[in-house]
């Protein structure tokens, strides 16, 4: 069975809207042939993509890797033909929000070229909960977040994936005992002093977790509000710290900073492009919310 683009278009509606009903409605087409065109794009890919629920549908494994393939092309072909056919951009600038360090590291640049062609855009960095807070209530059209958005005024998808890394500068790694971390657990770091971001070391707390299977109960000795400067201590080498890797891939590639352990499976974390559910979109929302999952898929 070849696929058609109207039933990929349909998926990532029903996906993003999580409701049969909400599609049918904000595509112009019956619910019928929403839950008709789901189904045969279903048997052309041999699994399910939707548990259906009383109230929604919540896609499967198999819909959340097929969202990652095919979002951003739909969304570019869709700005495509709203430019062409449709009414012409609003004046005011998209507001984008997110992170301070994936947004400069990796959003910033991702967009220049849709700036340079004539978007506008105003960007504002915070935690997410926050920010997806003010989302909620329409002040930004636009949250790019570090945790999964709950609740029905907001919707997302996802971004990329973050990888995690234990580093240490190539000089303090040199004088820690080579290869006894993975063979004897964190207790040869005893010592080490330890760089956060956060008092209460929420990264590194997880990598500890999930990583090496215990608590951490060394406190921070230094915390810095921002990864980047965590980053420049650990360069200077002040300490360890657990920091994600396209922050300092540079600096793993070149040798500045190494890994300490090299996990099978390194703790992952998932960025979310999220927007209000329901409203009327910035014209340009849809190239630029595009734009970034094509990109998205180079980052590292």
């Amino acid at each position: 069975m070849s696929v058609q683009l109207g039933w990929v278009r349909t998926f990532v509606a029903v996906y993003r809207l999580g409701s049969f009903t909400k599609a049918a409605h904000r595509l112009g087409l019956s619910q019928p042939a929403v839950t008709h065109q789901i189904r045969n794009l279903e048997q052309a890919m041999g699994r399910p993509l939707f548990d259906r629920l009383p109230h929604g549908a919540r896609p499967t494994r198999a819909a959340d890797g097929l969202i990652r393939e095919v979002q951003g092309p739909i969304d570019l072909l869709t700005h495509a033909v709203d430019r062409a056919f449709g009414d012409a951009p609003a004046a005011r600038p998209l507001t984008v929000a997110g992170p301070v360090e994936l947004t400069t590291a990796r959003v910033i640049p991702a967009v220049s070229d849709l700036v340079s062609e004539g978007m506008r855009l105003t960007f504002t960095f915070g935690l997410s909960d926050d920010l997806l807070d003010r989302l909620a209530d329409d002040e930004f059209d636009l949250v790019i977040s570090t945790v999964r958005p709950r609740g029905r005024r907001v919707t997302a998808a996802p971004l990329a994936d973050e990888e995690f890394v234990l580093a240490a500068s190539a000089e303090l790694a040199a004088r820690l005992p080579p290869d006894r971390l993975a063979a004897e657990g964190p207790g040869v770091l005893a010592g080490i002093p330890m760089i956060s971001y956060a008092e209460s070391l929420p990264i590194v707390r997880r990598y500890w977790h999930t990583v090496f299977g215990l608590p951490l109960t060394t406190p921070p000795a230094l915390v810095i509000p921002d990864l980047r400067g965590a980053l420049a201590a650990v360069r200077a080498s002040a300490g360890i710290s657990v920091l994600p890797t396209y922050l300092c891939a540079d600096e793993l590639a070149d040798g500045t900073i190494v890994p300490l352990i090299e996990p099978e499976i390194p703790p992952l974390n998932t960025f979310y492009l999220a927007t209000r559910r329901g409203s009327p979109p910035h014209p340009d929302l849809t190239l630029l919310h595009g734009h970034l999952l094509t990109k998205a898929q180079l980052w590292s």
